[in-house]
């Protein structure tokens, strides 16, 4: 296989790894050694995700087929790809924190969230939300809590009708008694 296969097969694959994504980011990896990069694509690989340095020459050809034409210009310099392909948050996440932990790098320009071009700035918002699964859990709480009260109130209607009831069998059975 020569370079020119090479080159082309890496950009097939980028492809089809960038359309089935959820959401994928490009980072400049600049001032971060060997080291914390391992570090980082550890951090990012238990959460299913994949880091790529990539050129940015190859990177342009894989997003061609993709409906994202504007976002070329934020391949400058040194570039990795952050793909997920089930969570657009959880890289989010783990590439704010890391970037905390290293004097802001790497930096996080631009990404595509569900085929939508979304900034840096976008991007550090969503590394705020909550986990999916606690959104969840919180969505599941709100919509049980009504039931609860429902519950809760229906419970003490049939205990004060039993209460009701036993002081007017108590009143009958003692009446009868006198």
């Amino acid at each position: 296989m020569n370079v020119k296969e090479k080159k082309q097969a890496v950009v097939q694959e980028l492809n089809e790894k960038l359309s089935s994504a959820k959401a994928f980011y490009v980072a400049d990896f600049a001032g971060l050694n060997v080291k914390r990069v391992t570090q980082l694509r550890a951090r990012l690989r238990k959460e299913g995700v994949e880091y790529i340095v990539v050129k940015n020459t190859l990177a342009e050809r894989a997003l061609e087929g993709l409906d994202v034409p504007e976002f070329a210009e934020f391949l400058k310099g040194p570039t990795a790809v952050v793909i997920s392909q089930t969570d657009p948050v959880a890289p989010a996440k783990v590439l704010s924190e890391f970037a905390k932990e290293n004097d802001n790098k790497p930096t996080v320009r631009a990404g595509v969230v569900e085929s939508r071009i979304v900034s840096g700035a976008d991007i550090e918002k969503l590394a705020k939300l909550p986990s999916r699964e606690q959104l969840l859990s919180e969505l599941a709480g709100a919509l049980q809590a009504p039931m609860a009260e429902l519950l809760m109130v229906m419970t003490a209607k049939m205990q004060e009708m039993v209460g009701l009831l036993d002081a007017l069998r108590e009143q009958k059975s003692g009446g009868a008694a006198e």
